[in-house]
């Protein structure tokens, strides 16, 4: 079975890792769909989609995780909800399952006929996207919450530095 698992990665931190890991003792091969692929340079979505494909990898690759069982596919979006899953499935290879816990994902692809594989919130509490940007805003410990690779990649592409560029005021 290959699954899919939708998401904006901004950025990928160790609640996604774990969802991967997850996801991949229940399918042989994962999709893991970087959606929002259009946006970049705002403070929600700091990195291109090409830089969450190279954090993603290198997060997949130091963790250990077999690289040739994952896809990694930038998608962008259309802004239409109810022809979503349609235009999701002309980017990426078939899949039988969609891995979401978010309720419209599951939603969306439960009426397209998939099946969806819930994974557990794995510290959903603890890990959250919005909290880790802000964290790297104001200077704040932020590489807790993210997989080495992913802290490296950020690092080395200057991300933090756009940031707080962008929330310079003219």
């Amino acid at each position: 079975m290959r699954a899919l698992f939708p998401g904006r990665f901004q950025p990928f931190h160790k609640g996604h890792m774990k969802v991967v890991e997850w996801a991949l003792e229940r399918a042989e091969e994962l999709i893991v769909v970087v959606g929002s692929a259009q946006e970049s340079h705002t403070l929600q979505n700091p990195m291109t989609a090409g830089e969450r494909v190279l954090a993603i990898r290198r997060a997949l690759e130091l963790e250990g995780v077999e690289l040739r069982r994952v896809y990694i596919i930038p998608v962008p979006d259309i802004l239409m909800n109810s022809a979503w899953v349609a235009h999701v499935k002309t980017y990426v290879p078939p899949f039988e399952a969609v891995v979401a816990r978010n309720p419209l994902v599951r939603l969306l692809f439960e009426e397209a006929g998939y099946r969806v594989l819930e994974p557990p919130p794995f510290e959903r509490e603890k890990y959250v996207a919005t909290n880790i940007r802000a964290l790297m805003m104001t200077g704040g410990n932020w590489e807790e919450y993210v997989p080495e690779g992913v802290a490296e990649v950020i690092k080395e592409l200057g991300i933090i530095e756009r940031m707080r560029r962008l929330m310079q005021k003219d």
